[in-house]
C-alpha cells in the first residue's frame, strides 16, 4: 500500500468538490481585501459567486506581465502580496519578477513532491537548485524540513566538491536540475568516488527526458520530476505507483489548475493541449487564475499511487516561444536585446538541442559583419547562457517569425 503525505490526497470527488466550495469564495474574498493589486485586477467580482471551476473561469486571467506592471508601479510585490516583513524573504525572478517566500511548514508546499519519491528522515538531501536571487534552493530547502530530512545546501556548480561532499556525507538524495545529477555522477565516477547511497531524486527546472531517466534507473536511483514555479510553489509532482509505474503527475493540493485556451482563459476539453493555469490558496500571496505560459492537457483516470486529485500529462512545451534552456528561460524579448546590442545583426535565431543528455544551444546570427566574440558575449549578457553563435548571410534564416526553436523532443 502506497503511503500519503496526509488524508486530502485520498479525498472522494464529492469531498473534494465541498472543500473548493468552502474555501474558494473565502480565498478571493480575503485575498481582494488584503491584496490591493488583486482586487484592482478582480474588480466588480463577487466572491460568493465563485464556488468551482465553473464559476473561476468567469475570472480574468493573470500573467507576469500584469506582474511586472504593477510592480514597477508599486515595488516591491505590486500589492499582490502581503508586504515585505509579514514574509521572511524577497525573490528576483528574471523580467524582474519579485517574489515572497515565507519559512511556515511546507510554505511552498514541495514536501509532497519529496514524500512521494521516498524522501523522509534518515535522508540527507543535495539540493542543487540555486540559492542566489531566485528561490528554487529555499523551496526545496523548505520540503526537505517538511519530511524530515536533513540538507546539503549545495546550489550551483563546483562539481568537483559536490561530489565529494555526496560521498563524504553519503548523500541519499537529489534535487536539482535534471542534467546536474548526471554531471556530479559523472564526475564522482571519473574521481572514484562511491555515490552508491544516493537512490532518490527530485527534479524540476526542466524536462527529464526518458533516455536520462532511464540512465538514472540503471545506476540505482529512481527519479521523479515535480512541476512548480517561483510564484505558485509546486503545482504537480510525479508519484509512483505500487509497481514503480509513473502516469502523469497528480496536482498539489494547495492549487486549483485549469487548461486553457492560449490567450483566451477558455477551459479546453478534457486531454486536449492547453496553457496551465493556476490558482493558490497560499494567503501569503494569493494569485488567482495566474497563466504559467506553459502547455499540458488533462490526464484522465485516477492515479494507480491511491492519490485522488486531477492529473496533467506534464510539462508538454511552452504556449509562447520561451524556452527553458539548463534551467533558465530563454525569452523573445531577449533575443531581440541581443540583435539590439550590434548593428551588424539583422535577425537572430537561438536553436536549442541535446547532446549527451544536456541543453545545446546555438545562436544562429544573420550579420553583415562583426566580432563573432563580441556576438559571444552578448549572448551571455543578453540571454544568460552561454551558447554556440554561427553567423549566418542576410537572408539564411527562415522566415517563419520563430526567433527561439526549441527541437528537443519530449516524447
Amino acid at each position: 500500500m502506497t503511503r500519503h503525505y496526509d488524508e486530502l490526497e485520498t479525498r472522494s470527488a464529492d469531498e473534494r468538490a465541498a472543500d473548493i466550495a468552502a474555501k474558494l469564495p473565502r480565498l478571493i474574498a480575503g485575498a481582494m481585501g488584503a491584496a490591493p493589486g488583486l482586487a484592482s485586477h478582480l474588480d466588480g467580482v463577487d466572491p460568493a459567486a465563485v464556488a468551482d471551476l465553473n464559476g473561476l473561469a468567469k475570472l480574468p486571467v493573470l500573467r507576469k506581465s500584469d506582474l511586472h506592471a504593477a510592480q514597477k508601479a508599486a515595488p516591491p510585490f505590486g500589492g499582490f502580496a502581503r508586504p515585505p516583513g509579514a514574509t521572511h524573504h524577497v525573490f528576483q525572478s528574471p523580467g524582474p519578477i519579485y517574489e515572497p517566500g515565507g519559512t511556515g511548514r511546507d510554505w511552498w508546499r514541495m514536501g509532497r513532491s519529496l514524500f512521494a519519491a521516498g524522501i523522509g528522515p534518515g535522508d540527507i538531501v543535495q539540493n542543487c537548485f540555486s540559492y542566489h536571487l531566485t528561490p528554487a534552493g529555499m523551496m526545496f530547502e523548505n520540503g526537505a524540513a517538511a519530511v524530515g530530512a536533513s540538507v546539503l545546501p549545495a546550489g550551483t556548480g563546483q562539481t568537483e566538491l559536490q561530489a565529494q561532499a555526496a560521498a563524504d556525507i553519503g548523500v541519499t538524495a537529489y534535487t536539482g536540475t535534471p542534467d546536474y545529477l548526471k554531471v556530479i555522477l559523472d564526475k564522482a565516477a571519473e574521481l572514484g568516488l562511491d555515490l552508491s547511497r544516493l537512490k532518490k531524486a527530485v527534479v524540476g527546472g526542466g524536462a527529464l527526458f526518458p533516455s536520462l531517466r532511464a540512465e538514472y534507473a540503471e545506476r540505482g536511483i529512481t527519479c521523479l520530476q515535480g512541476y512548480g514555479t517561483a510564484d505558485l510553489g509546486s503545482i504537480a509532482y510525479e508519484s509512483p505507483g505500487p509497481d514503480g509505474a509513473v502516469e502523469g503527475m497528480v496536482v498539489d493540493e494547495g492549487v486549483l489548475v485549469e487548461v486553457v485556451t492560449p490567450g483566451t482563459g477558455d477551459p479546453v476539453a478534457e486531454g486536449e493541449v492547453g496553457e496551465v493555469v493556476v490558482t493558490t490558496f497560499n494567503l501569503d500571496y494569493p494569485l488567482i487564475r495566474f497563466a504559467t505560459g506553459d502547455l499540458s492537457a488533462v490526464l484522465p483516470g485516477e492515479s494507480p499511487c491511491g492519490r485522488t486529485n486531477m492529473r496533467i500529462k506534464g510539462w508538454m512545451g511552452r504556449a509562447d516561444q520561451t524556452a527553458k534552456v539548463k534551467g533558465m528561460f530563454v525569452r523573445p524579448e531577449q533575443v531581440a536585446t541581443l540583435v539590439a546590442r550590434h548593428d551588424e545583426v539583422l535577425k537572430a535565431r537561438v536553436i536549442v538541442t541535446r547532446s549527451g543528455e544536456q541543453d545545446s544551444m546555438l545562436v544562429r546570427l544573420e550579420a553583415t559583419g562583426g566580432d563573432v566574440a563580441a556576438f559571444e558575449a552578448s549572448v551571455v549578457a543578453a540571454l544568460k547562457l552561454k551558447g554556440a553563435v554561427e553567423v549566418v548571410v542576410p537572408g539564411s534564416l527562415p522566415k517563419d517569425g520563430k526567433v527561439i526553436d526549441d527541437q528537443r523532443s519530449y516524447e
